[in-house]
Parts: C-alpha cells; structure tokens; sequence
C-alpha cells in the first residue's frame, strides 16, 4: 500500500494498512530489544532464517 491509494471499502483500506505493517514495515524496522536489527537480520545471525 503506497501513500494516496484509493480503496473502494473499508474492508479493503484494513488489508492495504495490514499488509503494509506485516509484509513491509515490521521486518525492516529496527527493534531496541534485538540490539537495533531488523527482525529478518536477527534471524539470519541466530541461524533460524
């Protein structure tokens, strides 16, 4: 979901915002509890990726 994509209901707009935390955001983003990697960059280093 990119910035001022038009969805025609509501239902729609949730799966757009949903999938743009769960497929793109969370992975990339950096978390203070895994000393600031991404989540995809802490499973590689603890082997589990």
């Amino acid at each position: 979901m990119c910035m001022r994509t038009c969805c025609a209901t509501r239902d729609q707009a949730k799966l757009g915002v949903f999938d743009y935390i769960e497929c793109f955001y969370n992975p990339s983003r950096r978390h203070s509890t895994i000393r600031y990697l991404s989540p995809v960059e802490f499973e590689k280093q603890a082997g589990l990726a």
